[in-house]
Order: C-alpha cells, then structure tokens, then sequence
C-alpha cells in the first residue's frame, strides 16, 4: 500500500483497466480535474491516492481527498458540519473518495479483487484514525464497492436520482409510445414549441466539437451559475484538457435559432451510458432546457443502443419526461464516537425516508402501466 502517490505518476492504462471502460472515473478525466486545478489544494481538493500494487502492477487505488468545504460533492452533509460548529468542534478537514465536482454512480475503490478493495478501505480509516480528520465519505458507490464499505462498517446513506433506461425503442416515437397519454401529449407539446420558436439542434461528438463550440459551451456553463448566484467549479482549461485526452467519449448539444447559438449541453458517455452533465444558455426560451438536456439525449442514446441515461443530480421534474428513480448509495465514517452514534441514527432514519420518497416516485411513473419501471435499489 503507498499513500500520496501523484496520479500522474500512475501509468493511465493500468488504472483504466481498474476502472473498468468508466469514462468520468478515468485517469484522463481526473488529470484534467487536476491540471486545470479545478480539483487542487487551492479550491479545498487536496488529493490524497492511495494506491496498493502487486509488484510494479497497480492493483488497486482510491481517489481520496481531503477536504476544506462540501462544495461539489452532491451527497449535502451540510447540517453535520454545522452540528460540529454549534459544539465547539472543527468538521473539516475531512476525507472524501469522490470524482470531484460528477455525482455519478461508478467505481471508487478500483481494485483488481474484494481483499484490495477492503485493504484500502482499511488504509483510508486508518488515516481518518491518525490524521486529525473528522470523517471519510465515500460517495456514490455501486455494487463491491458499497458492499466493501458495508463490511467495514461505515455508515450506509442513501438518495434519488433520475434515470433513463432504454428498453430497445427503435426511435423517439416508440419511446413516446410507451408513456402515459398525458405525458406524451406534454412533450410533443414542448418540441413542437421549441421548433416553432426556430431553435435547431445539432449532436456533435468526439473531435467534431470544435474549439468555438466548446467557447460557446463555457460560456453557456458560466450563465448557468452564474443565474443561481454560483461560481463554475470547471475552468475552460478542464473542458480544454479532455477534448484532447478523451475525445471518444464527449457529445455536445448545441441549439441554433437562425443560425446563431442560443443554448449548448454536454454528455459524457460510454458504449452502455449517457451521462448529462451540464448546460446552458444565452437566452431563455420555454422549453428549450428539456429539448436540449434529455430529448436530445434520449434521441442520441436511442440511436447508438446505449443501455442507460443518467440526468444528474435531483429533478423531480426529470419524471415527467421519463427518467424514472434510482437509489444512490454511499458510505460515511466519523471520528468522534458520539457524533458518529447521532449521524448513524439520523442516516437510518434517512434511508427510511429515501425508500419512501422512491415508493411514491414509482407509483408516479410517466410510463403505461403494461410499460411500467421498476426501482432500481
């Protein structure tokens, strides 16, 4: 096991294949994080790899962070940090193995087999132990991964997302087919507006985006958070760095009216899923946010048979247009003995409450019932 190892001195191929094809838990993405320093010490990412080997061969490693904030996580422990406050006592720094900045379900503890996955887990919690930390997060974990931090008994959380799944539709129109009336019915509506306002949408991927369009799409990227008062977390530099290094698995949605563009969209996505990941706008139109950030995905998933779209974080309103709930995990663990009794309790009833919100989202799925999804837990 080798704390601090520089990911740039991690040979790319070795922890792809560890990443198993995951594109947003690549070595390409992360360098590009890390290079552009929207994930540096300087904005409160200090990388922290752990990695084990077999030899010279990587056999597993964990993207761990230390961290001065909870900014550009997604899984919101804002009111524990307060709780820390209000009893005189320091939350942060604390540890986060993430993919900064993507609230992704996906590989965190890449590993070639369970005894490196629990051997890092075991090595992270002992940092957490020795290191003046005030908790390790694991976020958004699937599969053995969140059955290694169930072994080592880190405290389960759970949330929502919104998730596409393609059931072998030949077109949009099948897809429309298989939804209730009233949805149906509100999304041709939207289309047919967003087309008679003289907005066209174009797809480009790979290295037909180009470096115009990824002006534009900054810029876009920037209006968006700007409206909600926020400052990007990525520079032009991050999307710079990762059209050169992983070009294959880039797609962008650019909406035109009368030739000039008026909003822009980007995807991340693998031979099985679409990731959306952000957009925005120089003008607002009605509509044109679901044209370009799910029709246009589910048009584009359709056409190269990808098994699954993920619409990002929250959105109750991704319902309607057919991204149905998914349960998300991760996995928590606390210094303090008492805190961390007061966390595991309030993550219990949490959990509770999650599979209730899921069991009510499920009896509001937009899809015929003799076309119905089914909760993926």
């Amino acid at each position: 096991m080798r704390d601090d190892v520089a990911l740039d001195a991690i040979d790319a191929a070795a922890w792809d294949r560890l990443a198993d094809g995951e594109p947003l838990a690549s070595h390409a993405f992360l360098a590009a994080l890390h290079a552009s320093r929207a994930a540096s010490p300087a904005t409160g990412w200090q990388p922290h790899y752990l990695t084990a080997w077999r030899g010279d061969v990587l056999a597993g490693a964990l993207p761990l962070y230390a961290k001065s904030h909870s900014y550009g996580e997604y899984v919101f422990d804002w009111a524990w940090a307060d709780a820390y406050r209000r009893h005189g006592r320091r939350y942060y720094p604390k540890l986060v193995a993430a993919i900064p900045f993507t609230p992704v379900t996906g590989p965190r503890i890449l590993a070639t087999d369970d005894r490196v996955r629990d051997a890092l887990v075991a090595r992270a919690l002992e940092i957490l132990e020795v290191g003046g930390f005030s908790s390790l997060h694991v976020l958004f974990t699937a599969g053995a991964d969140t059955a290694a931090t169930a072994r080592a008994g880190m405290i389960a959380r759970t949330g929502v997302q919104f998730h596409w799944s393609n059931r072998g539709w030949r077109d949009f129109d099948d897809y429309l087919a298989a939804l209730n009336h009233d949805k149906r019915k509100k999304i041709r509506q939207e289309r047919r507006r967003v087309a008679a306002s003289g907005i066209a949408f174009e797809r480009r991927t790979g290295r037909d985006i180009g470096a115009a369009d990824w002006d534009f799409f900054h810029r876009c990227y920037v209006n968006t958070y700007r409206a909600h008062g926020s400052t990007p977390y990525l520079p032009r530099a991050f999307f710079a760095r990762i059209a050169e290094t992983m070009p294959d698995n880039l797609m962008m949605v650019i909406g035109r009216r009368g030739g000039v563009p008026l909003c822009a969209a980007f995807d991340v996505f693998s031979p099985r899923t679409l990731w959306g990941r952000y957009w925005g706008a120089v003008d607002y139109v009605p509509g044109v946010h679901f044209e370009a950030c799910y029709y246009q995905a589910i048009e584009f998933a359709i056409e190269r048979g990808l098994a699954t779209f993920e619409g990002g974080a929250q959105g109750v309103h991704k319902l309607a247009r057919g991204l149905t709930p998914v349960i998300t995990h991760s996995a928590h663990a606390i210094a303090d003995p008492a805190f961390a009794e007061a966390i595991a309790a309030y993550c219990a009833e949490e959990r509770v409450d999650v599979a209730h919100t899921g069991d009510e989202l499920e009896r509001a799925s937009p899809f015929r019932r003799d076309a119905g999804a089914t909760l993926d837990r």
